[in-house]
């Protein structure tokens, strides 16, 4: 799986950063702009930004692929094998080559590629703060897409494996794959140990860079409470209890997101920004996975891969907003399916990333845990 890395990093913005005349429709390395000279705004920083955001959306990533995997590895849903997805993954039986582990693993060091080329810009003209702001915003992303690639490839779970095992930390980008001898084509896993270090200091990092008063009103683009919220689920995942605690109160107090009503629940699913969700990524009628994304594997004749258990329907109460109430559940046909999630047949259904209700959840984690805390989870809980 290493070395994919080579293609990633060697190549991974030659589409955005290609130099195209008359003369170039047989285009080359060699007619590749340099890197090093074709950032020079602040429109072309925020412009790599957009291309990184993107690059998340693919269905390798969160547009699909890395959504399913903890479906059908969870007692939730099964691959039922209609097109031949996730069968492997459902099963559990991953082979050296499967594309899932070689496509996931690439597209998002083609995140972290972007990020990089950001974090890495130098003499960009423009107000410094929004600057700052925008090189912030990468910060996070590499450190969101490190400890995705921790989840899934560190070995910090694996029986008979190296629990220190992590994934490579790729801090740079490089651009030209022919100067193999002197580049580091072919990093070495950092330890879990050193993957979470190098997350918690991006994560600082960049809430130092990012300005409150240049959030986006949507949660289409990383705000500094978007940040904040990452650090939770992180320090969450690692039992770091008083940082996710600090983080927590930071998007609570900012007073800009709220809980989701039950009635307003099965809206959300095709609402942009709704009042709950802290960061998502933006898809269209014209900008989407189109049939390789999420309404398509859960549903559909041709598709409709992920199956939900008959024996998850028995868990919800009658009146329960998450199971049949607003066919939040259905059956299509005699299949049980995921019938309220991402469900516009246009595919332009934005993918929450973090909601507001696992903020709150996070929080009573990292109160509870704390026993001078405890008292005031149970308040929390209780109202």
């Amino acid at each position: 799986m290493r070395n994919t890395i080579i293609t990633i990093l060697a190549i991974a913005l030659t589409g955005v950063l290609f130099s195209c005349t008359e003369d170039a429709l047989e285009p080359t390395l060699a007619q590749s702009k340099s890197v090093e000279t074709s950032i020079n705004t602040t429109e072309d920083l925020q412009g790599l930004l957009y291309g990184a955001f993107n690059r998340m959306t693919s269905y390798a990533y969160y547009g699909r692929d890395f959504i399913i995997y903890g479906e059908v590895r969870s007692d939730n849903t099964f691959s039922n094998g209609n097109s031949g997805r996730f069968v492997t993954i459902a099963a559990m039986d991953i082979g050296n080559n499967d594309a899932y582990v070689s496509g996931t693993w690439s597209q998002i060091y083609s995140v972290i590629a972007s990020a990089n080329i950001i974090i890495n810009a130098e003499g960009i003209t423009g107000d410094q703060d929004e600057i700052d702001h925008i090189i912030g915003q990468a910060y996070a992303i590499r450190a969101l897409a490190h400890f995705d690639l921790l989840k899934l490839f560190g070995q910090q779970h694996v029986i008979g494996g190296d629990p220190t095992l992590g994934v490579p930390f790729v801090t740079e980008y490089i651009p030209n794959i022919a100067d193999y001898s002197t580049n580091n084509l072919l990093p070495a896993r950092n330890t879990v140990s050193e993957v979470k270090d190098f997350v918690y200091d991006d994560l600082t990092t960049a809430l130092s860079l990012m300005s409150e008063s240049l959030n986006d009103a949507s949660a289409q683009s990383l705000t500094t409470f978007a940040v904040n919220a990452i650090q939770a689920r992180i320090a969450v995942y690692f039992g770091d209890w008083a940082t996710a605690k600090t983080a927590c109160e930071a998007v609570i107090n900012s007073g800009n997101y709220d809980i989701i009503s039950a009635t307003s629940f099965a809206s959300i699913w095709n609402t942009d920004s709704p009042v709950n969700s802290v960061f998502e990524l933006a898809f269209s009628g014209t900008d989407n996975a189109n049939i390789n994304g999420l309404q398509y594997i859960y549903r559909g004749k041709s598709y409709g891969d992920i199956q939900v258990l008959d024996t998850l329907a028995n868990l919800f109460e009658a009146n329960d907003v998450r199971g049949f109430v607003d066919r939040m559940f259905g059956y299509e046909g005699a299949k049980l399916r995921n019938m309220g999630k991402y469900p516009s047949i246009d595919y332009s259904d934005d993918v929450f990333i973090i909601r507001y209700e696992e903020v709150i959840l996070n929080y009573a984690e990292a109160l509870f845990e704390h026993d001078t805390g405890r008292k005031k989870c149970y308040s929390l809980y209780r109202n």
